[in-house]
């Protein structure tokens, strides 16, 4: 079945120093199924990107491996949010519209969201959107 892939989960397979057990899971997750990701991911990671560039934990090179073996992996994007409903989110539990729109998007398809960032998963817990890698 497949699931909403944040940035915040997506950033950390770029670098080998970090380790999230759900980022671990989404990741083992994407062999079987494919992750479904709103139209401003492909921004958001490439922003990550460049500014771990600019602190020096990456290197242009390391953003091209990265983004080249991110193509490969099953990774869908969304183009038809609910306008209205990511802004009663974002009102609801005080998200910012980016963050709300990985959970319209995990609330809308009824599949589980894949995220690290405490604000979103509180917020999924209270809609009853599972987390990825949460039992």
């Amino acid at each position: 079945m497949p699931f909403v892939l944040d940035v915040s989960v997506a950033a950390t397979w770029a670098f080998p120093d970090e380790n999230h057990p759900q980022a671990d899971a989404a990741f083992a997750r994407l062999r079987n199924d494919y992750g479904l990701v709103p139209g401003l991911w492909w921004f958001e990671i490439r922003n990550v990107l460049i500014v771990n560039e600019r602190r020096q934990r990456l290197t242009e090179a390391d953003t091209a491996t990265f983004l080249r073996d991110l193509e490969k992996l099953r990774i869908v994007r969304d183009i038809a949010p609910d306008h209205a409903e990511i802004m009663r989110l974002a009102r609801t539990h005080l998200l910012t519209v980016y963050d709300t729109a990985y959970l319209e998007l995990a609330q809308r398809q009824g599949v589980a969201l894949a995220t690290l960032d405490d604000a979103l998963i509180r917020a999924a817990h209270v809609e009853a959107v599972p987390i990825v890698g949460e039992k």
